[in-house]
């Protein structure tokens, strides 16, 4: 076990982990310059084709060190971005030390601060690394002096490297065997693992992707799972190595995957514990926190004959990723559906993605919302998360909503920019503090509901891309929310319905119409798109009506001849009027969750 490292890297998205993964593989050997590509361990296509990490891999490096010991090195790449710091949390909980991954051009940032929380939180042993040293714009000195200041860690323990330039890497791996601790356990215990991943094979069932803590896991073995008592008995155990690499057996301390021919998919969860049946723990290992999800949408098949389809597609996706939330969902215009909560809009973006990718499945998403707490005038308090849910506004007492505190990270010049930003989201500014080097950190209070649309988009806007952001959840605080109807030709469409802040309201309906005029195509009659609250019209887009030029045929005579050709044909679109239908395409119902700016 002496010989054995589990670490992860953590940093800031775009900060170089996968790129330096890349050259810990090709340094170990075990792939050859032929299967070599960069981003290895981004296996998505989505991934590649955003150059973002979604999920965290597992690899296991075998490395000969100076001292000509054997060391497996169990590394585990994380995501960057703050909609998936619950897989970075759920990949640090398997490890016992971490490379601290710092841009030397953009120094520390909001997510770098975040993750080496949650690293610290976990007790784990930090190696910071300063990476891209082989840039123009590259401050070594500035990042140094931010990694003492800002995140309280050692400078002269810090790592330079470049993992585009190969620079660093072997002392790296050096530091990764001498300075990360080796993995306690004991072998001949009662068998303990904690299920910390796991993807679904159409072949073989659920492949469980597990962190052995006391114990031996082999196959033939008849395992439990604590959390349902669930029982199976294991075909194959093994470890990642690109592939997967069949073992005889997993030991205490190792990382690895088990196949026990599981079929029902919801018998596997992130952060239950394997044991042995026959000579089971004591007790479980502490799991993860539940994720908390901020962002709420619905999801339809535009065919209904799909709805099955899409159950099982979610069931899987839930497997490789713990932290989608869904509940079934019905709507009067797009039938049955699921109610589903996100870490943020990145997130829904990119399950929305994969559910099309992976499953071709066809699909509508309403606009996002948040969860409100709503007091009526009965005494009672309900919490609901979908407009179509939203009372009746006489029966209404009080209305909650949930407030952040965000934190912003950005060079001080773009602070006046930073705080217009926040200020017009109905932010309250609590405080901010400079650190050295021009760079400034804004903290503000404001409602979730202003950060879930497009706040972010904006912030990197305004900042040019240098400004950061991170938040935590704060308590839910009284607002005049109002729910906000689209109607299409007079007709409510639920699928558009959002609750806004009763001043953003008419601006978010003029926006919204807008969009919608934009996507949806002309028909033969015109099209009114309204947004309104309760029976008050606020906004309003036409979209005209295709038209035939029935008075071509007239030459010369009277005028009233013309007259009469035109009347006929008002008729007959006010007719067409009452019976057509409005389509409406997918890109509509998109496009209102899009920023424009």
């Amino acid at each position: 076990m002496k010989n054995i490292r589990n670490f992860s890297i953590i940093a800031h998205i775009d900060h170089g982990k996968s790129t330096l993964s890349d050259r810990l593989i090709q340094t170990t050997d075990i792939v050859s310059k032929r299967d070599f590509r960069d981003q290895m361990l981004d296996t998505m296509e989505l991934e590649r084709e955003r150059g973002i990490t979604i999920k965290s891999q597992t690899i296991c490096l075998p490395y000969t060190a100076a001292d000509g010991n054997l060391y497996w090195l169990n590394l585990i790449d994380t995501p960057g971005h703050v909609d998936f710091s619950y897989e970075v949390s759920r990949a640090l909980a398997a490890c016992e030390g971490a490379l601290l991954l710092v841009d030397a051009s953009q120094g520390v940032e909001a997510q770098t601060i975040a993750n080496l929380l949650l690293a610290m939180e976990n007790g784990l042993e930090i190696i910071p690394v300063i990476n891209k040293i082989d840039l123009p714009s590259a401050d070594i000195d500035k990042v140094l002096t931010q990694i003492d200041d800002e995140l309280g860690l050692d400078p002269d323990s810090t790592i330079l490297a470049s993992a585009k330039e190969w620079k660093g890497i072997e002392e790296i791996l050096e530091a990764i065997v001498h300075r990360l601790p080796p993995p306690q356990g004991d072998p001949n215990a009662p068998a303990k693992a904690l299920i910390f991943d796991s993807n679904y094979d159409p072949f073989r069932g659920t492949i469980v992707h597990f962190r052995m803590y006391d114990g031996t896991i082999k196959p033939g073995d008849k395992i439990i799972f604590m959390s349902n008592r669930a029982e199976y008995t294991v075909e194959e155990v093994g470890i990642f190595q690109i592939k997967r690499v069949a073992q005889k057996k997993i030991t205490a301390g190792r990382v690895g995957y088990m196949i026990a021919g599981i079929k029902t998919v919801s018998d596997t969860r992130s952060g239950d514990t394997i044991t042995l049946k026959d000579r089971p723990c004591h007790r479980p290992m502490p799991g993860f926190k539940e994720p908390k999800p901020v962002v709420f949408s619905s999801i339809y098949p535009v065919d209904t004959d799909e709805y099955p389809d899409l159950a099982t597609a979610l069931e899987k996706l839930k497997l490789n990723d713990a932290s989608l939330v869904y509940e079934k969902d019905t709507s009067a215009a797009l039938g049955f559906g699921f109610r589903c909560g996100f870490l943020g809009l990145l997130h829904l973006e990119i399950v929305q993605a994969r559910l099309e990718r992976e499953y071709d499945l066809s699909l509508i998403i309403t606009a996002p919302s948040v969860q409100y707490e709503i007091g009526l005038t009965d005494g009672t308090t309900m919490i609901i998360e979908n407009p179509a849910h939203f009372p009746d506004p006489g029966s209404i007492a009080y209305v909650k909503e949930p407030y952040i505190r965000a934190s912003v990270l950005t060079p001080d010049t773009y602070m006046g920019q930073v705080m217009q930003l926040c200020l017009e989201r109905r932010g309250i500014n609590s405080n901010y503090q400079y650190f050295g080097s021009g760079r400034m950190e804004l903290i503000f209070e404001m409602p979730l509901a202003e950060v879930v649309y497009d706040f972010y988009d904006r912030l990197k806007t305004v900042t040019q891309g240098y400004g950061s952001f991170d938040y935590e959840m704060l308590e839910y605080r009284e607002s005049d929310i109002a729910r906000l109807d689209i109607l299409i030709n007079g007709e409510r469409v639920d699928a558009l319905s959002q609750l806004v802040h009763r001043d953003k309201a008419v601006y978010r309906a003029r926006q919204t119409c807008e969009r919608l005029k934009e996507e949806i195509p002309r028909h033969m009659f015109k099209i009114a798109i309204q947004g309104a609250i309760g029976s008050k019209v606020i906004a309003r887009e036409t979209i005209n009506a295709y038209r035939k030029d029935v008075t071509a045929k007239c030459y010369g005579g009277d005028v009233t001849r013309k007259r009469k050709l035109l009347e006929k044909q008002k008729k007959g679109k006010k007719r067409m009027k009452m019976a057509g239908e409005v389509m409406i395409p997918q890109n509509a119902f998109l496009s209102v969750l899009k920023s424009k700016e």
